[in-house]
């Protein structure tokens, strides 16, 4: 009896006390006035679980006192429910904010109680935002550093290649116009080939390897002995065998279809431009495995965050191809030979480097071929192969109609367009390190980092494209001597000098709105829009250079350029596809639990 009243008199002060604490905090204004209907069923439920699991211990208590009274004496009894009574205590004061007796253990508890409530519930307990809101800009700050610190090895990567690209450009303009528009076609023929599965391999291997880490990254830590264990990736395995079979068969066609290509883009075998340019691709056709694995290498060491490693191997190998430039083209006279000789050699130095670094890292062959994702390969890469074969296909279409124009017109659009791709991939650099970044947060459902991510690469996107436009349009007239010295050649570049520069800030943002749309993995949308732009802008080339010339082939390489921004941006906007939150507070969804997709 003394153990039921004492029971009763416990429970009705538990119930008591918190309606009046309850109700006290609500007076005191330690709830806020507008509460979501959500959030206060939530709060009200809880304390409804926490009093009917305060009765349960109570009944469980008096059925363990009745009990014990009946086999010990009522001093032994007394006793024992002392113990019993302030471990319940105990649980009651830490589940229901019951205060403690001794002030102590008052003390103690109710700080827990108090810091339980703050996490719980931080918008009903009336908790200042300062302390989250500090948290949200240290959060951003290392988002914002961690990208710098990616961007700026991979713009020097981007940078290294085409500035040896340009260097050759400039040793071969040396030989005369004919060389020059040669090697030009030749080259275009080569990048159309080559990155038709290239660039594929490489945006799909960045985001299957960036997604693999973020899985297994706790499988996957750094041991005791400080260093760190080899990772064994399917995705890597698989992207450098796709690399090593698209290669050999890009190399192979390249080779032996050489002469056909150069039909394809209206040399004919009477055009003097005709042998050079054969020779020139049936040379560089030897690298294009190479060319395809340091690519498909590149996207790997994207997808684990590191953009030093092939900055160095770039560095390495396209330095001694312009350290053999001049001596095999000028030394020992080979002509535009020896350029193709020497891009082929510095090729095979990236791609060993490459291999051998990845090698320490990760276990570069698969455990069982059944461990292979050709599967997802095939069906991401699928999309992004149409898209790249439209991107090619528009770019190729205005060589072809600037290559009709005659070999000095097509000398001096060779001169623009490499100046134009060089510069304008400087951007690229920042939306793969995006695309990395992006993929591994979308994996780890980190939507705000991902929204953080998004809005900096556009900013800084946009700035880049505009400081480019003003540096180029100042310096293009002087910067194309270095390309000829030929007097009617340079007369037409500089004309380019619009189309160069004021293209930049569309260049820019629309190599980056691809490089987002590939962090989450929107390959399909990314492949439809392409074509359609690439409809739109390969019926403008087909028809504008009859009529403006050169203009009328710049113009229509711009048009391509705009719209492949706009699609990007157009799928930005959109509320109910892959980036359905960038229209949400993520904050007001995480506390409203939903996060409808």
């Amino acid at each position: 009896m003394a153990s039921g009243q004492l029971n009763g008199v416990l429970f009705k002060g538990l119930a008591t006390e918190i309606g009046e604490r309850t109700k006290s905090k609500l007076k005191r204004g330690s709830f806020p006035e507008k509460l979501s209907t959500r959030a206060h069923n939530s709060f009200l439920a809880n304390n409804r679980k926490r009093l009917r699991f305060a009765a349960d211990v109570v009944a469980n208590h008096n059925l363990v006192s009745s009990n014990h009274s009946k086999m010990m004496s009522y001093s032994s009894v007394v006793h024992k429910r002392k113990r019993v009574s302030s471990t319940i205590k105990g649980r009651i004061n830490s589940d229901c904010r019951v205060q403690s007796s001794e002030p102590e253990n008052s003390t103690v508890t109710g700080e827990n109680d108090a810091s339980n409530m703050r996490d719980m519930y931080p918008d009903l307990m009336g908790v200042d935002n300062e302390e989250p809101k500090m948290t949200e800009k240290s959060r951003s700050k290392n988002i914002k550093k961690e990208l710098i610190a990616l961007s700026l090895p991979a713009l020097a990567g981007q940078a290294i290649e085409p500035m040896a690209q340009l260097m050759e450009t400039a040793y071969i303009g040396r030989l005369g116009p004919v060389q020059l528009a040669s090697a030009g076609v030749s080259i275009s023929i080569f990048n159309i080939v080559s990155k038709l599965f290239n660039i594929p391999l490489l945006s799909v291997a960045t985001s299957f390897v960036a997604e693999d880490i973020a899985k297994n990254s706790r499988e996957n830590t750094e041991q005791a002995n400080g260093k760190i264990e080899r990772q064994q990736l399917a995705s890597v395995s698989t992207a450098l065998l796709l690399a090593v079979g698209i290669g050999l068969f890009e190399g192979l066609a390249l080779y032996f279809g050489s002469g056909v290509f150069l039909n394809l883009m209206g040399i004919s075998s009477a055009s003097s431009m005709h042998g050079p340019a054969q020779r020139f691709l049936s040379l560089r056709a030897l690298g294009a495995p190479a060319v395809v694995v340091s690519l498909a290498l590149q996207g790997v060491f994207r997808g684990f965050k590191d953009t030093k490693t092939p900055v160095v191997c770039l560095g390495i190998g396209n330095c001694l191809a312009i350290f053999l430039f001049p001596l095999l083209m000028y030394y020992f006279k080979l002509g535009v030979s020896g350029a193709a000789i020497s891009t082929v050699i510095s090729q095979y130095i990236v791609t060993f480097l490459m291999i051998w670094h990845l090698n320490k890292r990760a276990i570069i062959l698969p455990p069982r071929p059944g461990a292979l994702q050709f599967g997802g390969y095939m069906k991401s890469g699928g999309f992004l192969l149409g898209r790249t074969l439209a991107v090619l296909t528009t770019t190729t279409l205005g060589t072809s109609m600037a290559a009709r124009q005659g070999p000095i017109a097509m000398a001096a659009h060779q001169i623009c367009l490499q100046v134009w791709l060089a510069v304008s991939l400087i951007t690229d650099a920042l939306a793969a390190s995006g695309q990395a970044l992006i993929a591994s947060s979308v994996s780890e459902g980190d939507y705000k980092s991902v929204k953080d991510i998004t809005y900096f690469v556009l900013k800084i996107g946009f700035v880049t494209g505009v400081t480019l436009a003003a540096i180029l349009g100042v310096s293009f007239g002087s910067m194309s001597t270095l390309f000829t010295k030929d007097i009617e050649v340079l007369r037409i570049a500089r004309t380019g000098v619009l189309f160069v520069s004021a293209s930049q800030p569309l260049n820019a943002l629309a190599f980056i709105v691809d490089g987002l749309h590939y962090g989450v993995s929107d390959f399909p949308y990314a492949a439809y829009s392409m074509m359609l732009v690439g409809v739109i802008s390969s019926a403008f080339l087909l028809y504008a250079p009859s009529a403006f010339g050169l203009y009328g082939v710049w113009s229509g390489l711009t048009i391509f350029m705009g719209l492949r921004m706009v699609a990007g941006f157009i799928r930005l906007s959109t509320k109910n596809g892959p980036w359905w939150f960038l229209h949400q507070d993520l904050n007001k969804s995480k506390i409203g639990g939903s996060h409808a997709r």
